[in-house]
């Protein structure tokens, strides 16, 4: 029922002379959502974890893993979720939570095992907690909207922040997503780093044929993968990430490291990339 794979971290000159199948092997992570499991991606990136959850109406029980070496997953953890398939719900702590498409719940650190049920497709994300912080859910009407981009450069979006310093507390996750209007393919333009914190982007809303190509590497030693519908990237706090996509598409951004401030960023020009 719960499956975990590790990713271990990946030194910028080594990725230098990693070939395709190499790259994707190493930063896609692939085959998340599987209908009546959970599978985990555990990384050690900030020790962050992505992950799905398909319970398809039954329920589905993420507890320990051997991976944490805890009594339970959350013990000292925090945890984001998001729904990104039908209306679904979520047990912890003697709580429960129905989450409606696009909602987030934040779990803090303590909150014990966690139940997936309902029809939703739950993504997770988790890092590491130094407290514990109230559980809260987000819905989409509560998040925080902000606007960016222009139609004349083909990346106009709405942006919207859910575990964010300007929304609720946390340790140090931080969370959101991201579409793209109609016309508009490029995301995070331009390009940044933050050496601070690691970062993880699910691509989902696409078409079964789309693609999204996310830029990847060092600044001035850029590769590239094309990502699939409910795919995600790994980016290093070295990486840039960007990305042009054909058709619209939303991008779930989560990111861990020494800080909170989402505004923290290296911006890297596109006439400075290579």
């Amino acid at each position: 029922m719960t499956h975990v794979e590790t990713r271990h971290a990946i030194h910028p000159d080594h990725a230098r002379a990693m070939d395709t199948a190499t790259l994707r092997r190493h930063f896609l992570v692939e085959g998340l959502f599987a209908a009546g499991e959970i599978r985990l991606t555990y990384t050690h990136y900030d020790r962050f974890v992505v992950g799905g959850a398909v319970p398809e109406g039954a329920a589905l029980v993420l507890d320990q893993i051997a991976e944490t070496r805890t009594p339970s997953f959350l013990d000292r953890r925090e945890m984001g979720i998001v729904n990104i398939g039908a209306p679904g719900r979520v047990e912890a702590a003697g709580q429960g939570w129905d989450m409606g498409t696009g909602d987030v719940l934040y779990l803090g650190m303590g909150a014990g095992a966690v139940t997936f049920s309902g029809q939703g497709r739950f993504y997770i994300t988790s890092a590491p907690a130094h407290r514990a912080l109230p559980h809260r859910l987000v819905t989409v009407e509560e998040a925080k909207k902000v606007e960016m981009g222009a139609v004349e450069t083909s990346n106009k979006r709405t942006i919207k922040q859910f575990i964010h310093p300007l929304v609720m507390e946390s340790c140090q996750l931080v969370l959101g997503y991201t579409t793209l209007e109609d016309g508009s393919v490029w995301n995070t333009i331009p390009s940044h780093v933050h050496d601070r914190r690691m970062e993880a982007y699910l691509y989902h809303g696409m078409a079964p044929e789309a693609r999204v190509l996310h830029l990847m590497g060092e600044p001035q030693e850029t590769r590239h993968l094309f990502v699939a519908n409910e795919q995600a990237v790994l980016s290093p706090p070295w990486s840039i990430h960007s990305g042009a996509g054909i058709g619209g598409y939303t991008f779930i951004w989560a990111m861990a490291g020494d800080n909170v401030d989402y505004t923290d960023m290296d911006f890297i020009q596109p006439g400075d990339l290579r």
